[in-house]
């Protein structure tokens, strides 16, 4: 690659990153109001309105994530406030936000249901859950299958435990594009030791709508506003006020 298709290369990938950041935050100056959570922010937390207070939850503090993702060790990392597994949220009280933001971390989640479940339990009537999940057609994700609602109940029967090894082949093979077979295992092997945190799953638009449309059977919510954004789907969800009701 040329010097010049190189910075046009750079000139285009932060133009996207612009172009994905600034609908973001034009979705959440609309619904995000009072007290509220991020989950798995790192270096690229959500810019929200002044009237919006966010405390930070990741699975490890920030010296601990640093060692964990030594790709990020020249990123700002955000000031970890919780510690705890964002699919569970054990230690956040039922119905005790008013918003939770969860940016590029469903997919990073061996039981999506689960962690539906327990974003929905933290939240107070009518709280808002803004979710952003990338779509796997326009992202380094675009070769592997996309996750199937049936994959989807295996995984909350099993926690995940019956397919990890699986997802971890795929994404050596398909993302990380190992082929040679005892360099995939080896490296396959390294990231199961870490626990490290790959896309267990990967959607387009319509297999994310239908874990959202099976998940609102269990849980009534509105879906109040759905928008592409470049690479990822922004879902905008409003629990409803207790007495099956939504938010309109």
């Amino acid at each position: 690659m040329s010097a010049l298709a190189a910075i046009r290369l750079k000139i285009a990938k932060i133009r996207r990153l612009h172009g994905l950041r600034s609908m973001r935050r034009r979705v959440a100056y609309r619904y995000l109001r009072g007290t509220g959570i991020e989950i798995g922010a790192l270096h690229n937390p959500l810019k929200v309105p002044s009237s919006a207070r966010v405390r930070y939850v990741d699975r490890m503090k920030v010296d601990d994530l640093r060692r964990h993702y030594p790709e990020l060790r020249r990123e700002k990392l955000v000031h970890v406030d919780i510690v705890d597994d964002g699919e569970l949220l054990a230690t956040v009280p039922d119905a005790s936000q008013d918003f939770i933001i969860a940016n590029h971390f469903i997919e990073h989640c061996e039981n999506p249901l689960l962690a539906l479940d327990s974003m929905l339990r933290v939240l107070r009537p009518l709280g808002i859950l803004y979710l952003a999940v990338p779509d796997k057609r326009f992202t380094f994700d675009a070769e592997r299958p996309a996750t199937t609602i049936e994959h989807l109940l295996a995984d909350f029967a099993s926690g995940g435990e019956g397919s990890r090894k699986a997802h971890y082949e795929e994404w050596v093979r398909h993302v990380s594009k190992i082929e040679d077979e005892a360099a995939c295992v080896k490296e396959v092997e390294k990231l199961m030791a870490m626990e490290y945190s790959i896309h267990f799953h990967s959607w387009t638009q319509r297999e994310m709508l239908e874990m959202l449309l099976m998940v609102q059977q269990r849980h009534p919510f509105d879906i109040e506003t759905f928008v592409f954004n470049i690479e990822e789907n922004i879902f905008i969800i409003r629990k409803s006020d207790g007495d099956g009701q939504g938010g309109r």
